[in-house]
């Protein structure tokens, strides 16, 4: 009987080492943002004069002041909804290396103002379109029928925005009304 315990310990043994386990994870903590500045893949953290902020790229938020505390959102301030992070300057904080961008704020704030526009800089990645009605060829609008195909031209109405009408010539709606 003890042999035989033995005998199953060691093969349970040799099994669990014969056998292996392919395990992918895949995490993009620390990528930099499209709009951060290119050259710049070692740097944590990101200036932001004109809203007077920080980025932390490992964990993705913004570090502001909001009136009583420094915060981490991943949000800005409603007040900067409309602004434009990949016309925005960034200052890469090279130098830096801590948890706090914030404690030098104040020299950040003086060397560099609201405006500031240092060397020329180029974004990681474009800005997306916006719509979700483009698809990025010739401008036109997409339409899908129920039966999944595409159609392209301006959405399938009658009369197009030049004043042809599409119904005319046995036309039926077909192409994209640019009969030359």
């Amino acid at each position: 009987m003890k042999t035989l315990k033995l005998l199953v310990i060691g093969m349970l043994l040799l099994f669990a080492g014969s056998v292996e386990a392919q395990i992918s994870v895949r995490v993009n903590l620390g990528v930099p943002p499209q709009w951060g500045p290119s050259g710049y893949s070692d740097v944590r953290y990101y200036y932001l004069p004109d809203v007077e902020a920080y980025y932390d790229v490992p964990s993705s938020m913004f570090i502001y002041y909001n009136g009583y505390t420094w915060v981490h959102r991943s949000y800005l301030p409603s007040r900067y909804r409309n602004y434009d992070l990949y016309k925005g300057y960034k200052v890469p904080m090279s130098n830096y290396r801590g948890d706090r961008p914030y404690s030098d704020f104040r020299k950040h704030k003086v060397q560099y103002a609201r405006g500031y526009r240092g060397q020329e800089q180029r974004n990681i990645g474009q800005r997306p379109e916006r719509g979700n009605y483009n698809d990025g060829r010739n401008n036109q609008r997409v339409t899908r029928s129920s039966r999944g195909d595409e159609r392209r031209g301006n959405d399938n109405r009658s009369d197009d925005r030049r004043g042809n009408d599409k119904n005319k010539n046995n036309d039926k709606g077909r192409g994209n009304g640019n009969k030359r």
